[in-house]
């Protein structure tokens, strides 16, 4: 029994081993055959996870295992150093997400986003020209719009009015309501020659790769849609936490059963 939770690290890396290889070889096929700005830019945080989960794991399955004191030091700390970070980001991550939310309109099966409902660091995130650009272009790839375009082709304005568009179409692929445009498809709308105080008005063109990704609208119907995202990460974190938690208090075990076989 005393050997047991040795066992159990050893296990638990040993799998931790065998799931960093399919992530290290998915980064690196992203790398070499990545065509959207979106494949690409994902490719160096996978192959980075799939190196520390492979190191990381080493160290617990050989310092377990093989009874080497310094390698489980080393382990054990760096999953306390992750332990804190998990849980700082989750803290984190539940106060950014805390403020947004998306305005009811009458006689609308949809809701309209405001870019200054959410908090200030998401706002400057997305106000960064540069992830901006980087985000626009994945949601272009993405066909957030042509498919918007292709489900809602044969519907009157009426009919998409009633409609319950997810914050990324009703954001992006739209002129605002307040607009007054005049409406040929979904994702072609003609100003009327009225002034409007919504600058998001002035930023919507017709052409399938402008429409409104530049307005502000979208940039709030991709935070709401981030907001969402990152509250079940969180509550994921949690759970992750505690399995991490009690790999750490094995880990603390077998440490100590090792310190002890050395000592004799």
């Amino acid at each position: 029994m005393v050997k047991l939770s040795n066992n159990l690290v050893g296990l638990l890396n040993f799998l931790t081993f065998l799931l960093s290889i399919p992530i290290l070889i998915g980064g690196v096929w992203l790398k070499n055959h990545g065509i959207s700005e979106c494949e690409r830019f994902l490719d160096k945080p996978v192959i980075i996870l799939g190196v520390f989960l492979m190191v990381v794991s080493l160290a617990g399955l050989i310092g377990a295992c093989c009874r080497v004191s310094w390698l489980l030091w080393v382990y054990l700390l760096v999953m306390f150093i992750l332990i804190v970070v998990l849980m700082v980001f989750t803290i984190f991550a539940f106060a950014v997400t805390n403020k947004g939310a998306g305005k009811a309109l009458s006689d609308r099966g949809y809701k309209e986003y405001r870019l200054g409902d959410y908090s200030n660091w998401l706002q400057k995130r997305v106000n960064n020209q540069k992830n901006w650009n980087r985000i626009k272009s994945c949601l272009i790839d993405g066909k957030v719009c042509s498919s918007f375009a292709e489900r809602y082709a044969n519907e009157t304005v009426q009919l998409l009015y009633k409609e319950n568009l997810n914050a990324l179409q009703s954001g992006c692929c739209k002129p605002a309501d307040e607009c007054g445009f005049t409406y040929e498809s979904p994702t072609k709308w003609n100003s009327n020659g009225t002034s409007a105080t919504n600058t998001d008005c002035a930023a919507w063109n017709n052409d399938p790769k402008t429409l409104c990704f530049n307005c502000n609208s979208c940039k709030a119907g991709l935070l709401d849609n981030l907001k969402r995202d990152w509250k079940k990460v969180a509550v994921v974190n949690i759970i992750f936490l505690v399995f991490l938690i009690i790999v750490y208090s094995l880990g603390c075990h077998a440490f100590r059963n090792t310190r002890r076989d050395h000592s004799w």
